[in-house]
């Protein structure tokens, strides 16, 4: 679906992730709505069916960071972020033994996220985990554990001059 919306395909992702959510009744918050009406267009005749919650369940989730090893996958995960605007830096870890690229910063983040995947793809990894994070702002308690639970691969020239 990632790659749907770095694609445009936001008619296609109108049309199956709000019948996802449904199918296996879960519901979002209001700030989680509000990113689905920017990734699908508010006038989805399915957004009113999705459940809403409170707040999203706690995550069960865990995170290693990896040895530290950067493969050919690594190197062209950087290289496609070393040349995306607003990217700060690129984390990595493992979840139940699949490596997890979390980037933080970017513009156009969904896009990125799709590249990325693509990329690990082509690598050989079928089901290629990426999170594209804003520089500031709260995070899930998903995202944040991936973040604590990972080991820097890169961070930008002007972030390391800014800290």
């Amino acid at each position: 679906m990632r790659d749907w919306l770095a694609d445009d395909g936001r008619e296609v992702l109108g049309a199956t992730l709000p019948r996802e959510l449904l199918r296996h009744r879960v519901g979002v918050t209001d700030a989680e709505r509000d990113l689905l009406e920017q990734a699908v267009g508010s006038a989805h005749p399915l957004l009113d069916a999705v459940l809403p919650t409170v707040e999203p369940p706690p995550t069960r989730a865990t995170f290693e960071p990896d040895d530290g090893s950067v493969d050919t996958a690594a190197l062209a995960v950087l290289a496609v972020v070393r040349g995306h605007p607003g990217c700060i830096e690129v984390r990595q870890s493992r979840r139940d033994g699949q490596r997890v690229v979390v980037v933080i910063g970017a513009e156009r983040p969904w896009v990125l996220a799709g590249t990325i995947q693509r990329v690990l793809r082509a690598h050989g990894d079928r089901t290629p985990c990426v999170e594209v994070l804003p520089a500031h702002g709260e995070r899930s308690a998903y995202h944040h554990a991936a973040i604590i639970g990972s080991r820097p691969l890169w961070r930008s020239t002007a972030a390391l001059a800014g800290a």
